[in-house]
């Protein structure tokens, strides 16, 4: 590349080339239109959708190291403002450089030649087995021998009692009823009733008073489509791949099981050379229907997606991306709303009209798609979730083999909610046995759902500060107050590289219980350093 532009530097018949940095591009950007307009909303490719769903395995092995790190920063940092423990600098940068680096165009897209792939799933392999080392030393320093078991909850929100950032006793196995109906089965809590068919496919649920599904479209479809794109193979997902779909409806073996964690429904479906064992069940809470889905996947040019007829009347849907979320129209109006027949969402997407709403979480799904349709005079919006593909360029064995997914579909939910399902499906509680019981208090809480704690490390520099990143999630304005489980001198924002900052987010005065007042803009990014004295860090 450096070399063609050398060459283009001045060649006849070829624009010129000149080799420049960033910062010159910018200043002489500036200088040349001084006020340019602003754009709202996203700079959607309509090109290269199937870079969402190739290869999954490295998509799955980014998300999973993603919290992982999370996880291990955080628990970490509690085990050295707690314990004095040391903080495991180096092997968290390790595995850093490894995810960002993995990050790169072609190998997260999934466009890669086949030794890539294969390479970036052993570094994934390695980086969770270390990070889970680096987890499980922390928690024990942190809860100490003995003869109980503990959960510790990662999340920004509580879950089973647990606090966030916090950890507390293993909750009961939830005790959700569940009664046989026809050849299918009812599942029910105090949120919620499901009834699951003798074919494996969702009938009714029923929810904050209504019924979720639209008349005779049930939810939990499994649907084969031919996937063969005009130009590249592994890149584009064109939109004739519509025009060609199979339901995979009779299963091959429908029964309940009992396990540590409740009771689960687990379906068999065969189809081509590949299979799909499916286990349904309701969150511990019951707001939620929560599944699980193996594949054997043994297809070429074929994509797998799960649709969810929904009996809502949505103009638009709402996708996570970092830090946030977007809204795309559900409807084709124009040419750019039909070129945006593939969309990406990060943890889960929010359909819903006014008062009703219902979320869909994954945890290592990228590629969706999500329409309004007409039937028999009302409008429903099915949302549909892109498990596998198979591409035969550049890497002709594409995503062959085992592979597991998890998903979650809460009823009568709103956006906070579907902020809340993401982080609990993709943190769920982690159990240390042979532990004490007494509870890990948190390193800090924050009093507003809406501002998210995204991060809590120890300072890159080594100087023992604590830096919290955290965000508004929401999309409103909101106010907080954050409170710590350690001492510390000061507080004061930050930049992503950890340097002082002004920042109107963060008030003057703290409240006279220590509490540091917040004020966030809709989806703000707020890093904040917590200054601790020398005596403090080092004994």
């Amino acid at each position: 590349m450096l070399a063609a532009a050398r060459r283009t530097a001045s060649l006849e018949g070829s624009p010129a080339v000149q080799l420049s940095s960033p910062g010159r591009f910018f200043a002489a950007a500036e200088a040349e239109l001084a006020n340019p307009s602003a754009w709202s909303g996203e700079l959607y490719l309509e090109f290269h959708r199937g870079t969402y769903t190739s290869q999954a395995n490295t998509k799955k092995g980014n998300r999973r190291s993603e919290h992982l790190l999370r996880e291990a920063e955080l628990w970490a940092a509690a085990a050295a403002l707690a314990a004095g423990a040391e903080y495991p600098y180096d092997a968290l940068e390790r595995a850093w450089h490894t995810v960002l680096l993995q990050q790169f165009h072609d190998i997260l897209p999934g466009t890669s030649i086949a030794w890539v792939h294969q390479e970036a799933e052993r570094n994934y392999a390695l980086v969770s087995a270390e990070l889970e080392g680096l987890i499980t030393k922390a928690a024990r320093t942190l809860l100490g021998s003995g003869t109980s078991a503990a959960a510790l909850n990662a999340g920004p929100y509580a879950a089973a009692g647990i606090p966030a950032a916090g950890s507390g006793p293993v909750p009961e196995p939830p005790s959700h009823i569940w009664q046989r109906s026809g050849g299918g089965w009812l599942i029910s809590s105090g949120r919620l009733r499901l009834t699951v068919d003798s074919t494996g496919l969702f009938r009714s649920l029923v929810c904050g008073g209504r019924e979720v599904f639209p008349p005779g479209r049930p939810g939990n479809l499994f649907q084969l489509f031919r996937d063969t794109p005009n130009q590249w193979d592994a890149w584009d997902l064109d939109a004739h791949y519509r025009f060609s779909s199979t339901d995979l409806m009779q299963p091959e073996h429908m029964e309940l099981e009992d396990g540590s964690g409740g009771r689960t429904l687990t379906i068999t479906r065969s189809f081509g050379n590949s299979a799909i064992v499916q286990r349904i069940s309701l969150s511990p809470d019951g707001s939620a229907v929560d599944l699980e889905v193996d594949v054997d996947w043994h297809e070429r040019q074929k994509l797998l997606k799960l649709a969810f007829p929904l009996d809502v009347h949505a103009a638009q849907a709402a996708s996570e991306i970092q830090f946030g979320h977007v809204h795309r129209p559900t409807h084709t109006n124009t040419s750019w709303d039909e070129a945006r027949f593939e969309t990406v969402a990060h943890r889960w997407i929010h359909v819903g009209e006014r008062g009703y709403g219902v979320a869909v979480a994954n945890d290592s799904t990228y590629g969706h798609d999500t329409f309004r349709e007409s039937m028999n005079g009302r409008t429903c919006t099915t949302v549909r979730l892109s498990l596998l593909r198979a591409p035969l360029f550049p890497d002709p064995g594409t995503d062959q083999g085992p592979h597991s997914f998890r998903f979650s579909l809460r009823p009568a939910s709103d956006i906070p909610d579907a902020v809340a399902e993401g982080y609990r499906l993709n943190l769920p509680l982690r159990y240390i046995s042979g532990v004490s019981p007494a509870p890990v208090e948190p390193v800090l809480t924050v009093d507003n759902p809406a501002v998210v704690v995204e991060a809590v490390k120890l300072a890159e520099d080594r100087s023992g500060d604590v830096v919290v990143r955290l965000y508004e999630a929401h999309g409103g304005r909101a106010r907080a107050q954050v409170r710590t489980s350690f001492a510390y001198d000061g507080v004061a924002a930050t930049d992503l590289l950890e340097r002082p900052v002004d920042s109107a987010a963060l008030g003057e005065h703290r409240s006279p219980d220590g509490a540091v007042p917040l004020q966030l803009r809709p989806f703000e990014l707020l890093t904040l350093r917590f200054r601790r004295s020398s005596r403090r860090q080092h004994g």
